[in-house]
């Protein structure tokens, strides 16, 4: 029996993906597999037992990456499983960034309760108009699952769509609009664009990207959206910008006290993935992943693994994490033949510092000889 320890509450029809020989519960202990969301799990201390921990979403900011890849433990995330979620809300941005229908709402509360309140609207609703968003500039920053979705659905509302991400995959660049302009230099959709919607991950690398230099290349009057991680803009730069009028506008979905109380921001409260379809969705991939590295040692969207997804067609598979140095698959197939054992199928991949080889025989074998090897991490036989 495989156990599962869920450290959030996870969406139920997720979890009922699991095969019958799987348990799980908030209160696992010795686990084999870990289910998370939000929880942080960076002061945990995983027990020897745990392989593999799956995030039900995209961020793992609240996981210690480093720590897992050391311990042999993959992380796995779900992107693109919460991304039409998300698209909706910034859809919804585009037009509280244009309008201020936040400010005209929290305005009308405040009015007295009188025979002119009709009149008093009319004579105070100038304060919250807006430009509409069609023949208008988008500028997206980062075209992965959300970014296209975002990027298609401006060009249907008539906006003059801008995209950048030197690093967009195949499969991306076939999803987006070819009415999206790809740009290779994200200083020309800074000069360009009238609004700019930000999605890209979050890592030391990408801190900050929107600070006091990218602000001040952009348009006076720009409106900023930023659905993705909070620490990808800088916060001091973004309320100088507000309170000047540099920036008309910023709508964001990760806000702090300071933000909350300055008058051109907008902080909503991390809503962009709460919906029911969203949670389940990452529910079921998260588990899909997760059973599928348990079951059969297959890596899909790994944070910190190489991917490898290979079928099953021998009765033993060796799933060995070891580090991407020279002559370890020489030591690890020298171990086969040393016990006259046959290979029938064998896959190496590797990912920076890390690697991972699966080999499937028709033979048992003993993962101790294996571990023996230095540089070996984790060995662990499936059959």
């Amino acid at each position: 029996m495989k156990k599962i320890r869920l450290a959030n509450r996870i969406d139920e029809n997720g979890l009922k993906q699991f095969s019958a020989d799987y348990v799980y519960g908030e209160d696992i202990n010795n686990e084999d597999g870990l289910l998370v969301r939000s929880a942080s799990l960076h002061d945990v201390e995983f027990p020897d037992s745990l392989l593999a921990i799956s995030r039900a979403g995209a961020g793992v900011n609240n996981i210690p990456l480093d720590k897992c890849s050391e311990k042999g433990i993959v992380v796995f995330n779900t992107p693109g499983a919460n991304a039409n979620a998300v698209k909706e809300l910034v859809i919804c941005a585009l037009f509280m960034a244009s309008r201020d229908v936040a400010g005209g709402l929290q305005w009308e509360k405040q009015l007295p309760d009188t025979s002119d309140f009709a009149k008093a609207v009319e004579k105070g609703k100038i304060a919250f108009i807006g430009p509409e968003i069609n023949g208008k500039k988008l500028g997206v920053i980062g075209l992965g699952a959300i970014g296209v979705l975002v990027a298609n659905a401006a060009v249907k509302l008539g906006m003059e769509v801008y995209g950048y991400d030197p690093f967009i995959s195949v499969n991306n660049a076939w999803s987006l609009s070819k009415w999206v302009r790809h740009v290779t230099n994200i200083n020309e959709l800074y000069g360009e664009c009238d609004y700019i919607t930000i999605h890209i991950p979050f890592s030391e690398e990408t801190r900050n990207t929107i600070n006091a230099e990218a602000l001040s290349q952009m348009k006076d009057g720009v409106r900023i959206l930023n659905f993705a991680r909070g620490e990808l803009i800088n916060e001091k730069a973004m309320i100088e910008s507000l309170n000047s009028g540099k920036v008309a506008r910023y709508i964001t979905d990760f806000g702090s006290y300071q933000l909350a109380h300055c008058d051109r921001a907008v902080c909503l409260p991390h809503l962009g993935a709460s919906t029911p379809e969203s949670e389940e969705n990452c529910a079921r991939m998260a588990v899909r992943e997760l059973q599928d590295y348990l079951d059969n040692g297959n890596i899909t969207n790994s944070v910190n693994f190489p991917a490898i997804s290979e079928p099953r067609t021998t009765s033993h598979r060796i799933c060995i994490i070891h580090r991407n140095v020279p002559n370890m698959l020489a030591q690890l197939t020298t171990v086969l033949g040393t016990n006259k054992i046959n290979i029938e199928h064998m896959a190496n991949k590797a990912r920076g510092e890390i690697a991972y080889t699966i080999i499937d025989t028709e033979s048992a074998v003993e993962k101790e000889p294996f571990s023996l090897i230095d540089n070996v991490i984790r060995v662990r036989i499936i059959s």
